[in-house]
């Protein structure tokens, strides 16, 4: 060790780096004698590792960093080492005052080893100077990496602490004047989302990916949305769950969620994360986290989901709509007052929502720095749309007092109880439903009211149910109820007038008379859209991805990730949402690009599993029907999971693709030798799906043209699919389709004028007796004498794999080695034929003594021939 601290200070730069590589294998050795060397390590090798570090020489710090790296994941460095060693001299070295290029290095390993180091840990000593780091205006570079790095660090320290400090750096980052910042933080976003509680990933983390969904340059949020979303999935929900192999399994709702999805009302959302053990638990109702109705809210707080984002920008929340649109008639009644119930039930007060007034919470008029307030999309100024319509609408008198007004209240009045009554199925516990019914409530009555006869009466009518708790409000509700008519007009039309968003705003009478004009099913198919599982803004950006304009604005490439991420998607909503993806998927079949509809080939097995066996027969099989006849480079993505896909369909859907499995014998280029080498194992795995009937009159022939291929591995798989085929048919008792595909076999291969089908012959034979897929007589009987035959053959190759199939199979069953065995005299005579064979390897195949334990392989065989 003390010649090791003298190479360590070497004045040659190479020495140093030589002996930097030197210290794993000699800290391996110290670990697996600790017994004889129990302080060499720490003592002498941790110093030497640590004090490079801070190597002048590029090259040495780098070795130094990858060997540090490598002794703590391997665990040989001591926590008290870590503590008293190494951590100080990162801290020290990702000071505010060190040198950039050092701060830089030091953050970088602060952030890989976060994943290898205890929680606390982490916590304790590096989480600190990572929050400052991530703030650090000076470099820009030290700010990448710490945003490259916050998902792993948010790991590593967990969700309490994840939400306390490192949610609010990462709204930083995410605001950075830098582009590459806004993308790291684009790319970590699924990881940071699954270290934060449904509610914060809900009300904090969906707004802000909304907004770098909105950036300029946002191509690299496009291609993180679908995973984002995918954080949201909640077996419960779903109906699925994954099993501790991974594999994706069904689970019934229960009865609650059942009941509330066939009514049309929403369940209870919850997020979070989920791991494979904690999916396997039973299923059980899931408390809803309070919920703010923010700009990124799921479709429960709204009825109108087609009032999604534009392609460009976020959405506007009908929401925030309805609050701003309807303020002033919260007067008009008591009941209004479930803003109220909103701020109890919320995060934040009710004067961080946008278009809440002073009214809304007296005393506070101190500007809080919120969050929320910082990333949301200002509501547009109405102000001078009511001064507008009160302009045009006159004296009160005369409004009242004209029929076309009357008429026009009256259809106000029904399409804002058509809304209510749409309403009502959704309203259950949700406070944001509840808000919203409360407020057309509000206006409904200043309709009714605005359709008294007397118009003299009206305004008393009106001050009558008000509840004046405060006088100074009397004056406010005075103008209020002047008005009311023609905010009643005006938040009728803004929120009806989601049901055709391209339809400009000519007035609410237009507006009012088109609606009548309208499919009145269209309020029904509004409905059926409505889904709470993720905020609509998400899915309605998500749902863009496939309009030609973004890949044309943002990544040529997005259509591929948004088919990439579909399955997540498709898993998070849960079958009952389906509608809202289905088109998408469609649009995605549909693809001028192979490589988009190569994404969902590899994927439509894994989509049918969540789907169901009612949505893929409708939904899924055409569109797998029009991939098997797409190009090559698709149709290898449906033949991949074939079996996978036609065991979830129905029996006599499955048999009509009977016909079309010959259709993947014929490839475009007929060198694409792999793709006949993946159909004949999907066909190994096809045969259960099938009758013995249909496997002898459609796959049988199959398996004859594949036994034929030009290329040998397809032929050697292709064997063991003809072994599996007489399988199916014994095991089923079809001894005569088992019989006539023997004669067809001896035929083909037996008598093949090439030698290679004659010792496929050979191999199909000792196939047949190590699987024992035939029974015994009929294979003494049928095959056994034309096996032996293959003795005088020509070709020594041919000899050389019956004298394998003799002593290395055959004679290793105990039914051939019976001396009271009729067969086995004439199998000895054939053996000893071929032990006095010319050809040398004939000779020492038939000499070998059988391995009884272990069977060949079929690989092996391939090999030695």
């Amino acid at each position: 060790m003390e010649i090791v601290v003298r190479l360590s200070e070497d004045a040659e730069p190479t020495v140093r780096t030589e002996l930097m590589e030197q210290i794993p294998p000699i800290a391996i050795f110290l670990q697996e004698n600790r017994s004889d060397f129990p302080v060499v390590l720490s003592e002498y090798l941790i110093p030497i590792v640590v004090r490079y570090l801070t190597d002048p020489n590029n090259q040495v710090r780098k070795s130094s960093q990858e060997v540090l790296l490598i002794l703590l994941e391997q665990d040989l460095i001591f926590q008290h080492d870590i503590e008293n060693k190494v951590c100080p001299i990162l801290l020290q070295l990702s000071a505010p005052d060190s040198d950039d290029e050092y701060k830089a290095e030091a953050v970088s390993i602060i952030c890989k080893m976060a994943s290898m180091l205890s929680k606390s840990t982490v916590e304790r000593l590096l989480l600190p100077r990572f929050c400052e780091l991530c703030g650090d205006g000076k470099l820009f570079q030290v700010r990448k990496v710490c945003a490259a790095n916050f998902g792993d660090i948010c790991h590593a320290v967990g969700q309490e602490a994840t939400e306390k400090f490192l949610i609010p750096k990462f709204f930083e980052l995410c605001s950075d004047a830098v582009w590459g910042m806004r993308k790291a933080c684009a790319e970590c976003f699924t990881a940071v989302s699954h270290s934060s509680s449904p509610g914060v990933r809900r009300t904090q983390l969906s707004p802000l990916f909304i907004r770098l969904v909105s950036d300029p340059c946002r191509w690299a949020a496009f291609q993180s949305l679908g995973p984002f979303i995918s954080t949201f999935a909640n077996p419960s929900r779903a109906g699925l769950y994954l099993r501790e192999d991974g594999a994706l399994s069904i689970r019934p709702l229960t009865q609650d969620f059942d009941s509330g999805f066939a009514s049309g009302s929403p369940a209870p959302s919850s997020g979070g994360n989920t791991s494979p053990a904690s999916l396997t638990s039973s299923a059980k109702p899931v408390q809803r986290e309070p919920e703010l109705p923010v700009e990124g809210t799921s479709a429960k707080t709204s009825n109108f989901p087609h009032m999604g984002s534009s392609p460009d920008g976020p959405a506007e929340n009908p929401v925030e709509s309805c609050v701003s649109a309807g303020a002033e008639l919260t007067g008009l009644s008591p009941e209004t007052s479930a803003f109220s119930k909103l701020s109890d039930n919320s995060d934040f007060p009710i004067s961080s929502y946008p278009g809440s007034d002073s009214w809304a919470c007296p005393g506070n008029s101190e500007d809080v720095f919120s969050h929320f307030l910082y990333w949301r999309t200002p509501l547009p100024d109405i102000s001078k749309d009511l001064e507008l319509l009160l302009s045009e609408a006159g004296p009160q008198e005369d409004y009242c007092s004209r029929p076309g007004v009357v008429h026009n209240n009256c259809v106000a009045r029904s399409e804002i109880q058509k809304v209510l009554d749409s309403l009502q199925e959704h309203l259950m516990n949700d406070p944001d439903v509840q808000a919203q019914v409360q407020v057309l409530s509000a206006a409904l009555r200043a309709a009714q009211l605005d359709s008294v006869n007397e118009p003299e009466s009206k305004p008393t009518a009106g001050l009558n149910e008000v509840s004046i708790s405060d006088p100074s409000s009397a004056s406010d509700n005075q103008i209020t109820l002047s008005a009311s008519s023609s905010q009643n007009e005006l938040f009728v039309a803004r929120i009806l007038q989601s049901t055709d968003p391209g339809e400009p705003r000519n007035g609410t009478r237009d507006h009012l008379e088109a609606d009548q004009r309208r499919d009145p099913t269209l309020l029904e198919e509004n409905k059926s859209k409505l889904q709470d599982i993720i905020p609509q803004p998400l899915l309605d950006q998500y749902v863009s991805m496939t309009d030609p304009a973004r890949a044309q604005t943002v990544d040529t490439d997005i259509a591929k990730h948004c088919a990439y991420s579909l399955p997540g998607v498709a898993l998070t909503l849960g079958r009952q949402n389906w509608h809202c993806l289905k088109d998408t998927y469609e649009t995605l079949a549909s693809d001028v690009q192979w490589k988009v509809r190569r994404t969902l080939a590899f994927s439509i097995h894994e989509l049918a599993v969540i789907l169901g066996d009612q949505l893929t027969a409708a939904d899924l099989v055409p569109i797998f029907n029009g991939f098997l006849k797409d190009l090559d480079e698709v149709r290898i993505g449906v033949l991949k999971h074939l079996y996978d896909f036609l065991k979830l369909l129905h029996e006599d859907k499955r048999r009509d693709y009977l016909y079309q499995l010959q259709e993947f014998v014929v490839t475009d280029n007929s060198r694409n030798w792999r793709f006949r080498y993946e159909l004949a194992e999907q066909l190994i795995l096809i045969l259960e799906l099938y009758s013995p009937s249909d496997v002898y009159d459609y796959l049988m022939h199959i398996a004859l043209k594949l036994c034929a291929d030009q290329v040998s591995e397809v032929r050697w798989i292709s064997f063991k699919l003809v072994v599996a085929i007489l399988q199916k048919f014994y095991s089923n008792s079809e001894s005569a389709l088992g019989l006539n595909f023997i004669n067809e076999l001896i035929i083909r291969f037996r008598h093949c004028s090439k030698w290679v089908g004659r010792q496929a012959f050979a191999f199909i034979c000792q196939a047949v007796v190590s699987k024992e897929c035939v029974p015994v007589d009929q294979f003494v009987e049928h095959l056994l004498p034309s096996l032996l035959s293959l003795a005088s053959d020509p070709v020594p190759n041919v000899r050389v794999l019956l004298a394998k199939a003799l002593r290395q199979m055959l004679l290793a069953k105990a039914y051939f080695r019976n001396a009271s065995n009729p067969h086995l005299e004439v199998i000895e005579e054939t053996i000893l034929a071929l032990q006095s064979d010319r050809d040398q390897d004939v000779s020492f195949f038939a000499a070998l003594e059988p391995k009884r334990r272990n069977i060949i392989d079929t690989a092996v065989l391939e090999k030695q021939n």
